[in-house]
């Protein structure tokens, strides 16, 4: 947890009252940081955990101050690296999860053609006894072509 740090209804409140003095957005290494006034002390926003609040785009946090009350602050972009905020683990994830997602339209719609099949099923003991005779004719023919006894 960040010492002196406060949160979005501790801020709340301190506007309302008059009490901040002003605010900075601060460029961090992953996003944007807000800090305010309060008094003669610097305070950090945190977030629900305890950590800084990082806003991953400037225009999220001049949103934030604005819907809170404050409309002007200062930005001070020093420290900003965009490179840092690119999340390669979430794309590669994002990825995944588009493609497990073609796969399972594809699946469904394989078991609903089925379904929709007018044919007359196959009782499963007589699949059993087709393939059956299939894998003893193929062995047959592999033990032959490579001298193996079945």
């Amino acid at each position: 947890m960040i010492e002196n740090a406060i949160n979005h209804s501790t801020l709340a409140k301190l506007v309302e009252s008059g009490g901040v003095r002003a605010a900075h957005v601060i460029g961090l290494a992953g996003g944007w940081g807000i800090s305010v006034k309060c008094g003669s002390s610097v305070r950090p926003l945190a977030a629900q955990r305890g950590k800084v609040r990082l806003f991953s785009r400037l225009e999220t946090a001049a949103a934030y101050l604005k819907a809170i009350g404050i409309a002007r602050f200062d930005v001070d972009a020093l420290d900003y690296d965009r490179a840092l905020r690119a999340r390669p683990d979430r794309a590669a994830s994002l990825k995944r999860t588009h493609a497990a997602a073609a796969y399972d339209k594809w699946f469904r719609s394989k078991v609903q053609e089925a379904l929709d099949d007018p044919r007359p099923g196959m009782p499963h003991e007589e699949v059993s006894a087709r393939w059956q005779r299939k894998r003893s004719q193929l062995l047959q023919k592999l033990g032959g072509a490579q001298g193996i006894k079945t």
